[in-house]
């Protein structure tokens, strides 16, 4: 089940919060939602899910408008929200039980569904506790097992790891990808790492526009513009003629020494050229041995950073 915005806008007073964005999530797609706090990330996840109405624009469910028809739309989302508002006195299992009420679960499918939910959400430890005597990292996974437990194709997690430890961290990453193998996931962060380790596709988000979109390897490529490649060589005599044998290359553009590295050198190729083969036939034509030829990426980090800093 795929998800569309079209032209989304919201307006507090002259302010935008989001500002005329369009994308679309394909069925079976983890989508890492991108930016700065602050960016737009939750208001637009709550305009999908129906919790606010835009300014402009639209928002589709499998070709369902979430203007015409929220309620239908609704019961094909689940959403865990970052504040993640749970009972705190309630048992576990009554909790849940309570929600597949509230989402029309039939009667006779809802213990069923409880059962399932505990064991692909790691519950069944702490299944018998009421939700205030849980962990920070249990209660987030109360919260996935609520947003799941009527079934829906579409899931919309807004900061699901939020004030997690590492530990913590890992085991809900793992769990969403589980959960990415049947059902189309929207995930909302300003944590990079999880992004990379998660997501299908980036969807970067700033001052309610999207500056971004596409694969963590994609927004390299498209950062990086051009070949970087750091290079160590040995046995030759001098740093001189190997920077001279370097620039003679045709695909070559810049040699940079590396400081405090002997023979090391960051070379930038030409624009749309390689310089891997021609670097390594020259060394053998000298008689050199090429001990490194890595290729530089760009850190997502440094393309977040570029796209979200005004």
């Amino acid at each position: 089940m795929s998800v569309s915005v079209t032209n989304l806008t919201k307006k507090y007073q002259t302010q935008r919060a989001v500002d005329n964005i369009s994308f679309e999530v394909k069925t079976g797609e983890v989508l890492g939602f991108l930016g700065p706090n602050g960016a737009g990330k939750t208001t637009t996840m709550k305009i999908i899910t129906g919790f606010m109405a835009p300014s402009d624009g639209d928002a589709k469910v499998n070709g369902v408008s979430v203007l015409e028809n929220p309620e239908q739309v609704k019961r094909s989302i689940g959403y865990l929200p970052e504040s993640n508002p749970l009972y705190q006195d309630m048992p576990l299992l009554e909790y849940l039980y309570f929600i597949a009420e509230l989402q029309n679960v039939p009667k006779n499918k809802i213990q069923g569904r409880i059962a399932q939910m505990v064991k692909v959400c790691g519950l069944n430890v702490e299944k018998h506790k009421k939700i205030g005597e849980l962990s920070k990292g249990y209660k987030q996974r109360v919260g996935l097992a609520q947003a799941m437990i009527h079934d829906p194709e579409i899931l919309i997690l807004d900061e699901p790891t939020t004030g997690l430890d590492p530990n913590q961290i890992v085991e809900i990453r793992n769990l969403i990808r589980e959960i990415g193998r049947e059902k189309t996931v929207i995930l909302s962060t300003h944590i990079l790492p999880e992004v990379e380790a998660t997501c299908d596709r980036i969807l970067i988000i700033n001052d309610g526009k999207i500056v971004a979109d596409g694969t963590s390897e994609s927004l390299r490529k498209q950062a990086q513009g051009q070949e970087v490649l750091k290079v160590g060589i040995s046995e030759a005599d001098s740093k001189d003629k190997v920077i001279e044998q370097l620039q003679s290359l045709s695909t070559v553009g810049l040699v940079d020494p590396v400081k405090d590295g002997n023979f090391t050198f960051v070379i930038n190729s030409k624009d749309d050229a390689s310089s891997k083969k021609s670097i390594f036939e020259m060394c053998v034509k000298n008689n050199w041995i090429l001990s490194e030829l890595t290729p530089i990426e760009t850190k997502l980090e440094d393309i977040f950073r570029e796209l979200t800093t005004n």
